[in-house]
């Protein structure tokens, strides 16, 4: 690094996929990162519910991979037992007609449970869990953070990463830069209802998931059908458009929705055990891509799925890009 402004010391905020590869690859520069998660773990986005006797993934189902730094990533992933490849049997409902899904991408899930690859990224990582960042401040040339549980952080940073959803990192930016700010206020995020069950009734299907289009459900899995997962808990979620149109329903109003749904798609509900969830922040980002943001002149950067068109590869690009621009500082 250029010894005259030598980033020594960085704080991420955010430990999904975009935040850990983007500390894993500024430590293997010698860079000291410290990560500032908000929940219990890691993995953002790539998660798993898990009951005393049921488990589902209900984040992110499923992820491709198409860059050759992306593809050797996952690789490694399937060599370390974190990932495993999904052939499931896909149907498509349009039209209010079924029919064979034509897809001939090669889908990965994580082994055992969705956020097994962002656990093993945050192997060896500095990472303090349940840490809510709630205030930045720059003085004397460094980054000072708040923390709304009261942790007292200490440390100066020369440079922060936000590896957040737009908004959250809209909030924090507030006052700052109007560069970061113009671009994360610019971001259209999309809400998703998900709804995990097991259907006591439901006669087998002939699919182990399936692409709805034209109603308020999106998608349908059978978590069964992916590797390492036992059990026959479907994971349903809303189209992003219902899911942010409704972002405010009640979790018992949007279920009843998606019931009526999923009936009217042949399914027995009757007797479900339903859990729900809200992701407030799902899907959608930057219309037009930028990847990653890096602000020298202030020590400031963004990564993350929404400022690099999406999915789980374009948030590991995000970051693995954003921490390669740093080592060229």
């Amino acid at each position: 690094m250029n010894s005259s402004k030598a980033i020594n010391r960085v704080a991420i905020i955010g430990s999904g996929i975009a935040g850990l590869v983007c500390a894993r690859e500024l430590e293997s520069q010698g860079v000291s990162v410290d990560v500032f998660e908000k929940s219990r773990g890691p993995s953002g986005r790539m998660s798993t519910r898990r009951a005393q006797d049921w488990s589902a993934d209900h984040g992110a189902q499923y992820f491709t991979a198409r860059d050759p730094r992306f593809i050797e990533e996952v690789q490694s992933w399937l060599q370390a037992g974190t990932a495993a490849i999904w052939e499931p049997t896909l149907k498509v409902y349009e039209a209010k007609t079924w029919r064979e899904s034509h897809s001939q991408d090669i889908r990965y899930v994580g082994t055992p449970h969705m956020n097994s690859p962002g656990k093993h990224l945050a192997e060896g990582l500095t990472i303090q869990y349940e840490s809510t960042i709630s205030q930045l401040e720059r003085r004397g040339g460094k980054w000072h953070l708040q923390c709304s549980e009261a942790n007292e952080i200490t440390t100066p940073y020369d440079f922060v990463v936000l590896a957040t959803p737009a908004p959250q990192a809209s909030a924090l930016l507030k006052g700052f830069d109007t560069r970061a700010t113009d671009i994360a206020e610019s971001a259209q995020m999309k809400a998703c209802w998900t709804m995990m069950a097991n259907f006591p009734n439901q006669l087998n299907v002939d699919f182990d998931a399936a692409f709805i289009n034209q109603e308020i459900i999106s998608w349908i899995c059978q978590n069964g059908s992916k590797p390492m997962r036992q059990g026959s808990t479907w994971t349903i979620h809303g189209s992003p458009n219902w899911s942010q149109d409704h972002v405010e329903l009640s979790k018992e109003d949007a279920q009843e929705q998606m019931v009526q749904c999923l009936t009217s798609l042949g399914f027995n509900c009757e007797g479900g055990n339903i859990s729900m969830h809200r992701w407030r922040y799902a899907s959608g980002g930057l219309e037009n891509s930028i990847g990653f943001l890096a602000l020298q002149d202030i020590g400031l950067g963004l990564c993350g799925d929404w400022l690099n068109g999406g999915r789980v590869e374009g948030a590991w690009l995000s970051g693995f890009n954003l921490a390669l621009a740093l080592k060229k500082i």
